[in-house]
């Protein structure tokens, strides 16, 4: 913040995202995701199952019950992440996030900690698609960006050293 108390674009942008984490229904971990363009707000998205599914406050957390960790088993969660919903809820208003920046916060549920909110390789790619040019996440520590042209670059050398490590047996 500076001398006024103003917070810079990206504290504002990240404090806007925390509130959109609030809706999610996660009883695990809590995600908000807000997509800018052109410094206006075209689209956001919070953790939580597809629309009219049941949520883990309904239910309970399948992945609680089989004692699975985090970062793990998306296939059995009825779980739709926040990089995906904000995508998906500019394309069902007619929103352009090509170019844009998406601004995402992590946290616990039991105890509010932030958690790096780093997305999964899942999502990294429907960023890469959506023309989403720089990711901004709030950490323990401050403020960690991430352009997505280095996701490009990494997918691509991984692709690149397991069709090579395939060739040589």
């Amino acid at each position: 913040m500076d001398k006024n108390n103003r917070p810079s674009k990206e504290e504002y942008y990240l404090e806007i995202a925390k509130a959109v984490s609030k809706r999610s229904p996660c009883i695990r971990r809590r995600y908000g995701a807000i997509i800018v363009k052109d410094d206006t707000i075209v689209s956001t998205g919070y953790n939580g199952p597809a629309r009219k599914v049941l949520n883990c406050y309904e239910i309970g957390c399948i992945k609680d019950a089989l004692n699975l960790p985090h970062g793990s088993s998306y296939e059995l969660c009825p779980g739709v992440h926040a990089e995906e919903n904000a995508v998906v809820n500019a394309a069902r208003s007619g929103a352009n996030v090509l170019g844009g920046v998406l601004y995402i916060y992590g946290e616990n549920t039991k105890d509010n900690e932030i958690v790096e909110a780093i997305p999964c390789n899942r999502c990294k790619r429907i960023l890469i698609n959506a023309g989403i040019e720089e990711v901004v996440m709030k950490t323990i520590s401050g403020i960690k960006k991430i352009k997505v042209s280095e996701w490009i670059k990494e997918d691509s050398e991984n692709y690149i050293k397991i069709w090579n490590s395939r060739k040589e047996k």
